[in-house]
């Protein structure tokens, strides 16, 4: 009973959270809840501020006010670093390897930062490559990889700072449609095996009803609507916000 109740508790709890630049207000009293265990979705047209409160979450973009809370403790205004260290780990839409580095080095450079030895930082990063499903290119240079060979090293380096909570920003970007489904059932397994609380960006409507519970959709800085996955694409405001019309 207590597990249960644990998973329906939030991990991330993001309250009145406000972002301005300049004159320009990019969020404006924005209400987030990620539960645990549970994926979440943020929508929105170009321009709604995802991206703004996605590095909000993550610590590159700073509040102007609100407060964003990762379990118990309010993270408002902790570098990203020392978010990692609590838990929260990001993917980017432009995956940025060492390229001079091969496969298993790039993920032993996170695993190292924690103060893991070589050669036990070799076995565990061993162990997120394979899971990863990169096993056959352990070696390889990380240039050489594909863009969704890429993606999965993005997210084994994720995963090797032992994330609690993991921010994927557009994970089927760029990637072949028939490598699509791969990617997102390893996103589930993440979840599933792993225990982690996932909360993505992602323009993919057809990718967010295979990986999200939850959703969020925002407009103009501005909730638009929130609630599970299907309640928020059949909202009327985001059929004409997000499709076109009520009739997409």
């Amino acid at each position: 009973m207590q597990f249960r109740r644990t998973l329906m508790e939030p991990l991330l709890q993001v309250d009145q959270l406000t972002v301005t630049f300049g004159g320009i207000v990019a969020l404006r009293d924005v209400d987030l809840r990620v539960m645990s265990g549970r994926t979440t979705a943020i929508l929105g047209p170009n321009g709604a501020g995802k991206t703004t409160l996605f590095n909000a979450v993550a610590g590159v973009v700073t509040p102007s006010s609100g407060r964003i809370l990762l379990g118990d403790a309010d993270i408002s205004a902790e570098r990203p670093s020392i978010r990692s260290k609590r838990g929260i780990a990001r993917t980017f839409q432009i995956t940025q390897p060492f390229s001079g580095l091969t496969v298993i080095e790039n993920v032993m450079v996170a695993i190292v930062s924690r103060g893991v030895g070589m050669a036990e930082a070799r076995d565990e990063a061993a162990d997120y490559v394979d899971f990863v499903g990169l096993g056959a290119k352990l070696d390889a240079p990380a240039r050489t990889l594909s863009t969704g060979q890429r993606k999965r090293l993005e997210l084994a380096r994720a995963l090797a700072t032992r994330p609690r909570l993991l921010l994927l920003d557009e994970v089927t970007g760029g990637v072949d449609r028939p490598s699509i489904p791969e990617i997102l059932d390893l996103i589930r397994r993440l979840r599933e095996e792993r225990g982690i609380t996932v909360l993505v960006v992602e323009h993919n409507m057809e990718v967010l009803f295979g990986l999200a519970d939850d959703a969020i959709f925002l407009n103009r800085g501005e909730v638009v609507v929130r609630g599970s996955m299907q309640e928020v694409a059949e909202h009327d405001a985001v059929r004409r916000i997000y499709l076109g019309d009520g009739d997409a």
